[in-house]
């Protein structure tokens, strides 16, 4: 055993002999593997971030919340020209939804509106995103406050002017004065807020909370009517805990079907799409581009391996001669093969370490630039790559050892000199 201990332990000198004497031949080596390492676990960080941030923004929905709509959330068979025909959701369906679904906690109704300007004073903030919503939203989506709350139940039901708004509206607006109770300008009238949203960082799907407003959706129903061609209307409906999902959805299309009079033969005019179908195509999403940045990030590999393998060919040839005299002094074949699968093994290893570092140093960078936004260099990641690396390594360097361990003494010593 110490034998071998101690054949390992020159071997790994002999190597690191070798890489000092050739040391801009070792950095080109170290660059290829760099770049390969780099680009893959680049990516692989950047899924990951990506995947962590739509987590985090669906984490405050219940998984088997569902948005019945006109139009789809995700792909869907029916063409174009057919979904332009259906009718939006009706505030009548809505109500006869809550009145009927028994195994619903809330039942919510969004309406979907232009971006507005709201206004303090002679302070403005410009083309906001104005969330309309009844009071069963602050439920389903479980919204923290700053300061104040969200809309009850009468305020909602009778389009009361009140509003609630973001940290970063009432950041400009108000900057450090107590904005609950204040006064501000929303469509031409007067809105007493009420309450200020949690700060929570950017939003993946559109908009933050923390620079939109909230307003009754009966408020813009009494003002702009329940047929108003530009706005879209979604009901969000949130099981209770026990509740049968495929029984409950079934359920919600046969009441909206009896309720539109659509014949058995006829397909749904409107649209349920569950969270959990969409975090599926999601997930389907990040699979892809996972399996899009190996094949991409592969190439660089490929030639960094090369890269590695070339320069271990050099490396044996030009050592010939001391090939043949350290096998003449009696080196075995495990010496010399451990010696120049080492040197592979460290160059690629090194070189993956360096791209390690630089994707490190960019998460840093990255989540400072992007404020809102944490890009995630994980421990499963960082291991991965050492273990590619060394893998590259070892697959480079195996031919070019091999070759050089099977070198006649004699042969080796006469081709050298």
């Amino acid at each position: 055993m110490l034998v071998y201990l101690r054949l390992l332990k020159e071997s790994f000198s002999f190597a690191l002999n070798a890489l000092r004497n050739n040391k801009l031949r070792t950095f080109l080596s170290l660059l290829g593997v760099t770049v390969g390492i780099f680009s893959i676990i680049a990516v692989l960080a950047a899924v990951d971030s990506l995947d962590k941030t739509i987590t985090s923004q669906l984490s405050s929905l219940d998984s088997n919340t569902m948005y019945l709509a006109s139009f789809s959330f995700g792909p869907t068979d029916v063409p174009r020209w057919k979904r332009e025909t259906f009718d939006e959701i009706s505030y009548n369906e809505f109500k006869t939804l809550q009145s009927s679904i028994a195994d619903a906690e809330h039942i919510g109704l969004q309406k979907f509106v232009k971006r507005e300007n709201i206004r303090y004073e002679s302070e403005q903030v410009n083309s906001i995103n104005t969330v309309v919503v009844s009071h069963e939203f602050s439920d389903i989506q479980v919204l923290q406050f700053e300061k104040g709350r969200f809309y009850n139940e009468s305020e909602s039901n009778s389009g009361k002017a009140v509003v609630v708004i973001g940290s970063e509206i009432a950041k400009a607006l108000f900057g450090t004065f107590e904005p609950i109770g204040k006064k501000v300008r929303l469509y031409g009238q007067k809105f007493t807020v009420i309450g200020v949203v949690k700060k929570e960082g950017s939003g993946l799907f559109g908009d933050s909370n923390d620079e939109s407003i909230f307003l009754p959706a009966n408020y813009v129903r009494n003002r702009f009517g329940d047929n108003n061609p530009n706005i879209r209307n979604i009901v969000i409906i949130k099981p209770k805990a026990d509740a049968d999902i495929d029984g409950l959805k079934a359920e919600i299309t046969q009441v909206l079907r009896n309720k539109r009079g659509i014949k058995p033969d006829e397909i749904d005019s409107f649209f349920i799409t569950i969270i959990a179908g969409l975090q599926n195509l999601i997930d389907g999403i990040i699979s892809s581009l996972n399996v899009i940045g190996w094949v991409i990030s592969g190439f660089s590999l490929l030639v960094g391996g090369f890269g590695i393998a070339n320069i271990m060919f050099v490396s044996v040839k030009e050592r010939t001669n001391l090939i043949g005299i350290q096998k003449s002094l009696g080196a075995k074949n495990k010496f010399i093969l451990f010696q120049f699968l080492f040197e592979a093994v460290i160059l690629a290893v090194v070189g993956g370490l360096v791209g390690l570092f630089l994707v490190w140093i960019g998460t840093i960078i990255g989540s400072r630039l992007a404020e809102d936004f944490e890009f995630v260099l994980s421990p499963q990641n960082m291991g991965l790559g050492f273990f590619i690396s060394s893998i590259i390594g070892l697959i480079s360097g195996v031919v070019p050892a091999l070759r050089a361990s099977r070198l006649d003494p004699v042969e080796a010593i006469r081709t050298g000199m």
